[in-house]
């Protein structure tokens, strides 16, 4: 959920519309292995996306303001699939060609040519709006322009184009070359043929894609984040420490991960985004983040990524 060097403060969101809510039904044949896939942001979510689409035979373009994060994004696309060929499954004689698929670039000038564009900088909506208006002057007339937001709303989003057909949430699961689920958000103008091609996309790299309401936090952060949240309180509170509020919920609640450590993976700044996401646009006090996560945040205390968040790294 970052972007290597896109990085801008900010968290404001007006509420998008309401939508039906179901499982994405199948959708006809159209997407083919020759699509150029451009994806704008090369961190953790980024690379992670970059590398699932060559993983299943396409050429990506991996796109980041800092040279530096495009280097630190390849290296991790390395890792991640070394980690696969270890496991068996990816076949080592396809390594090459996967990396091989993988091309870099620091201006967007190279999302031309691609019939799919997904944005996955920071997760902060005065940033996306001014990825998509500058999107909207490169992308090819017929691309579908994707978000991988995961709050913010799809159709203000695309209010910032020419094109709001056309543009669409792909909201993929952290780390995406393990994750099965992508979130599929219809923004208030988006047509049933941006729809189908994005769900045939997801079906294409072995995702389940499942079509959610555009509306703030769509289904998986509105419900984890105020788990997260809550678990952030009863720390402040003295309810316990991080170790026993993560152990109950691992071994009274079956969850694999308890909710703190899952934070820290995530990264609290970005949690905390997506709270005042939910907070602003919901106005309901049950989503106010919790003040020891902003004292957190403030103090840079990110979790894994700074090397200190509720853990030590």
């Amino acid at each position: 959920m970052g972007a290597g060097g896109w990085t801008r403060r900010g968290t404001r969101h007006d509420r998008g519309p309401r939508l039906s809510l179901s499982y994405a039904a199948p959708a006809p044949q159209g997407v083919v292995v020759s699509d150029r896939i451009a994806v704008v942001g090369a961190g953790q979510m980024g690379n992670g996306i970059a590398h699932v689409f060559a993983q299943h035979g396409f050429a990506v373009t991996m796109i980041d303001v800092a040279e530096g994060a495009l280097g630190r994004g390849r290296v991790t696309i390395e890792k991640n699939l070394d980690r696969q060929i270890a496991k068996g499954t990816v076949p080592a004689e396809e390594r090459d060609a996967i990396l091989g698929r993988v091309t870099t670039s620091t201006s967007l000038h190279a999302v031309r040519g691609a019939a799919l564009v997904i944005e996955a900088a920071t997760e902060n909506r005065e940033l996306k709006f001014q990825i998509f208006a500058d999107l909207d002057r490169h992308t090819d007339a017929g691309a579908v322009v994707a978000t991988n937001t995961s709050s913010i709303s799809i159709t203000e989003i695309a209010s910032r184009t020419s094109r709001a057909d056309h543009v669409i949430g792909m909201h993929f699961m952290n780390p995406v070359p393990l994750m099965q689920l992508v979130e599929v958000i219809r923004g208030l103008a988006t047509s049933d043929a941006t729809m189908r091609r994005v769900l045939e996309w997801c079906r294409a790299v072995g995702k389940t894609p499942v079509e959610v309401n555009d509306y703030p936090g769509f289904v998986a952060n509105r419900i984890l984040m105020p788990m997260i949240n809550e678990a952030v309180y009863c720390v402040m509170e003295g309810v316990g420490t991080p170790e026993a509020v993560d152990t109950v919920m691992k071994l009274g609640m079956n969850h694999p991960m308890g909710p703190l450590a899952l934070a820290d993976f995530i990264g609290l700044d970005t949690c905390l985004a997506i709270l005042e996401v939910l907070h602003h646009g919901l106005g309901d006090s049950k989503y106010r983040p919790a003040p020891l996560l902003r004292k957190y945040v403030a103090a840079g205390w990110l979790g894994k990524k700074s090397g200190r968040g509720f853990y030590e790294y």
